[in-house]
């Protein structure tokens, strides 16, 4: 399986702005589709966005459609969640996970579908 390491998050003001990044390695990158999700105290893991091997395609939860942004440099082994117009209830641990890529082009929303896992990182927005 694949190795991911995210970045550390962090406390941001609501209206603000904070990049996460997430390492992979010990297998090759573009073998896997990439996806960020989060869990607040006593939810479940919720998905928040995915990116396709090639960056091609791209997936989002309603919550954050519009504010977050997720990217990958291929090059690097690392992708990206870059979220903006933070609110209080994007406060969670978020994790990035990889998904190896079949035969259908697509991007999934679960996270029994992702075989690896980051240890996840703390992201605070204060009111």
């Amino acid at each position: 399986q694949v190795q991911l390491v995210e970045s550390e998050g962090g406390l941001v003001q609501a209206g603000g702005s904070l990049r996460l990044s997430c390492a992979a390695s010990g297998r090759t990158f573009t073998n896997y589709n990439m996806g960020w999700f989060r869990r607040t105290p006593g939810k479940e893991r919720e998905f928040v966005a995915a990116i396709s091997w090639n960056a091609g395609l791209t997936n989002y939860a309603d919550s954050v459609k519009g504010r977050f942004t997720i990217t990958r440099d291929n090059a690097k082994n690392t992708v990206y969640l870059q979220m903006d117009k933070m609110k209080p209830e994007d406060t969670a641990v978020y994790y990035c996970a990889a998904a190896e890529v079949g035969r259908l082009p697509i991007l999934y929303r679960t996270t029994n579908k992702y075989a690896s896992w980051g240890q996840g990182t703390q992201v605070t927005v204060s009111s």
